[in-house]
C-alpha cells in the first residue's frame, strides 16, 4: 500500500495544482499542507531547511528527505505509470513539452499575468504589455497547432504528464481577463479534459 505523500503548498497555486492533480490520476493520497503566501511563510530558517529556494511544492520522501520543483515531483510520482511513458523516445516528446511549459510558456505569461489577474502595480502600467499579450498569443497558438497534428493529446493519442501541466497553463490563459483568439484544437483538448476528474478539481476550478 502506497503512503500518503506529505505535500507543502497552498491549493491555490498553480505548481502544487499539478502534484495534485497528478496524484488524483494515480489514485495517490495527499496530506497538503498551506504553505506560502497567506498561510505558513517561506521565507524562515524552517522552510528554508526544507527547501533553499523557498518556493512550493515541496514533497516528504520515504526517507524523510524532500523533492522540490513541480515537473520534477510529477515525474517521480508518475515513473512506472502511462502519465509518463517507459519507452525512452515516448517519454522524451512528453517531457520536452513540460520542459517548454516551463521555460518559453511561463515567460510568456508573467508580465500579461500579473498585471491582469494580479493587479501588481509594478506591471500593470508595464510598457509593452499588448506584447506581452501577444507573445502569451503565440505561444499558445503554437501549442494550439501541436493539438491540431495529434489530434488528442499534447504528446500523441495517449494523455500525460504534458497534458497536466500545460492543462493548467491553459486554464491560466482562458481565465485571464484578455480578448482570447479562436484557437479550435486547444478548445477541443481543453474539452477533452474537464472530463477528467482530476482537471475538474484542480484546474477547472476557477483558479487561474
Amino acid at each position: 500500500m502506497t503512503a500518503t505523500l506529505r505535500l507543502l503548498g497552498k491549493a491555490s497555486s498553480i505548481n502544487v495544482r499539478k502534484v495534485l492533480w497528478t496524484c488524483a490520476e494515480l489514485g495517490r493520497d495527499v496530506a497538503r499542507e498551506d504553505w506560502g503566501s497567506g498561510f505558513r511563510p517561506l521565507d524562515t530558517a524552517e522552510f528554508e531547511a526544507i527547501n533553499p529556494h523557498r518556493l512550493v511544492p515541496v514533497i516528504q520522501l520515504p526517507d524523510g528527505s524532500y523533492l522540490r520543483e513541480s515537473n520534477t515531483i510529477c515525474r517521480y510520482l508518475a515513473a512506472g505509470s502511462a502519465l509518463l511513458p517507459g519507452d525512452p523516445l515516448a517519454r522524451a516528446r512528453v517531457e520536452q513539452w513540460m520542459d517548454w511549459q516551463a521555460t518559453e510558456l511561463n515567460a510568456a505569461w508573467r508580465l500579461p499575468f500579473m498585471a491582469l489577474v494580479r493587479r501588481d502595480p509594478a506591471f500593470v502600467d508595464a510598457p509593452g504589455l499588448n506584447d506581452g499579450i501577444a507573445g502569451w498569443h503565440a505561444q499558445m497558438a503554437l501549442l494550439d497547432r501541436q493539438l491540431a497534428q495529434t489530434g488528442a493529446y499534447v504528446a500523441g493519442p495517449d494523455f500525460s504528464l504534458a497534458d497536466i501541466v500545460l492543462g493548467l497553463s491553459a486554464n491560466r490563459w482562458r481565465m485571464t481577463p484578455m480578448p482570447h483568439p479562436d484557437l479550435p484544437a486547444l478548445a477541443a483538448w481543453e474539452a477533452r479534459l474537464v472530463q477528467r476528474p482530476g482537471h475538474r478539481a484542480h484546474a477547472a476550478n476557477g483558479i487561474p
